[in-house]
């Protein structure tokens, strides 16, 4: 169970993301969507604040209304439960012009509005003088106006926890459809991992305020069950930030697969060429890029490899014979490789015994052959614009073993991904 204060952690969380935020809200503020997302990160900010028992005693203190923060903790939720909704309406409704969604979501703001006023009703037509920051919700359970106030927001955060679940349900069944006869972009696969996400936390919102519901109706009934009150407590801090977090998947994950995931992949998959074809403490002779700093991002190491491999590639080329390049060629055509990999297999042996032939240190040979060696490797590039990785695949396929030369270990790692991006709200 969370102690008091440990509700401060995940509060002061949202409000580190709520601040990274704030440029983008100022920015953007006549954005809806933009605007919904930033109060998504208030709301539980404020609800995990309001639920600390310093908090409640503090608020209990200043304005002299008992329990005054179980209202506020209640309303808030009740807000954020709506919030939710409203955004995966503007999320699906694209722009959120459309006459269909914005009717929609009048709709949830209009009951949230009207829930609100409720429980604000009921809490002041009720009496509850002993103040209870641990278990306010069962041992009000039978007092007048209190009992329905419990209920009527209970049954609506099942009700909200329910709409999500089907929401997004039914949207990750949709971009299933979709991308079954379509290439899947990190756009959907970004979205259906904050969509799950958001389902989870939604069926534990639901399991929540169903225990809490029969937490309060064994009170009716004179039984004690308040363990089921206490003991969910850390249920719905967890559910509310995996709803935070499920709404920020899709905002932020695109960008990260393909600025970070993505770079650190190919800079991975490319690491057996690099070690190949590069002159250790060197840089190529006609290098565009020095080498990057030690806190450069993945972009950046990814952006310099690739252009250095391709200068050391063309400095090897002095080393290289086309018999060689074409003989692996063959081996691998008659072995029953796709021509992509069979180009790959004969330019990985070739370039591998042209390393092997500068680490003896003899001169470059002055022949005709190293010309065919660059025009088979231009006219590779030309039709691969991955062709260094399909190299370094081939590298790790063991495909320069056929080559009279001694090979170093290398890693290996997967090719770099290829995902386009497609427009996706991004609030």
């Amino acid at each position: 169970m969370l102690h008091d204060a440990d509700y401060y952690v995940p509060a002061g969380v949202l409000a580190v993301a709520l601040l990274a935020k704030l440029p983008a809200l100022l920015r953007r503020w006549r954005s809806p969507a933009v605007r919904t997302v930033n109060l998504l990160l208030f709301l539980p900010c404020a609800g995990f604040i309001f639920s600390s028992a310093p908090t409640i005693t503090a608020v209990n203190r200043l304005t002299g209304v008992n329990n005054l923060s179980a209202l506020l903790v209640h309303c808030i939720m009740s807000a954020y439960s709506c919030e939710s909704l409203v955004l995966l309406d503007y999320w699906r409704g694209g722009s959120g012009e459309d006459a269909h969604t914005l009717r929609r979501i009048r709709v949830w703001k209009v009951g949230c509005c009207i829930l609100v006023v409720a429980l604000v009703g009921f809490f002041a037509l009720g009496d509850v003088p002993m103040e209870r920051p641990g278990d306010f919700d069962t041992y009000y359970a039978s007092t007048p106006f209190i009992r329905e106030m419990l209920v009527l927001y209970l049954l609506a955060y099942v009700a909200a926890g329910v709409a999500t679940t089907f929401v997004c349900g039914n949207w990750i069944i949709d971009i299933r459809r979709r991308t079954a006869h379509e290439p899947k972009t990190a756009v959907d696969g970004s979205l259906r991992i904050g969509l799950l996400v958001m389902v989870i936390a939604a069926l534990g919102n639901i399991i929540f305020g169903l225990f809490k519901l029969i937490a309060i109706a064994a009170r009716w009934t004179g039984r004690d069950w308040d363990a089921l009150n206490e003991g969910l407590a850390p249920l719905m801090s967890v559910s509310g930030m995996m709803i935070g977090v499920g709404f920020l998947v899709p905002a932020y994950g695109p960008g990260l697969i393909d600025r970070v995931w993505n770079p650190l992949l190919a800079v991975t998959a490319l690491r057996p060429l690099w070690r190949l074809v590069r002159r250790p403490g060197s840089i190529p002779k006609n290098a565009m890029f020095l080498p990057p700093p030690w806190y450069a991002g993945p972009e950046q190491v990814l952006l310099y490899r690739m252009t250095a491999i391709q200068d050391w590639m063309l400095e090897l080329c002095a080393y290289c014979t086309d018999e060689v390049r074409e003989a692996a060629y063959r081996r691998a055509k008659d072995g029953g490789a796709p021509e992509r990999e069979a180009v790959a297999a004969g330019l990985a042996a070739m370039f591998t015994a042209a390393a092997a032939a500068r680490a003896r240190e003899s001169p470059p040979p002055a022949t005709d052959r190293n010309d065919l060696a660059v025009a088979a490797l231009r006219t590779a590039q030309a039709d691969d614009r991955d062709l260094v990785v399909s190299i370094s695949r081939a590298l790790v396929a063991g495909a320069g073993h056929s080559c009279q030369c001694t090979e170093r270990p290398y890693g290996h790692g997967p090719a770099r991904g290829t995902d386009e991006n497609t427009q996706v709200p991004t609030p």
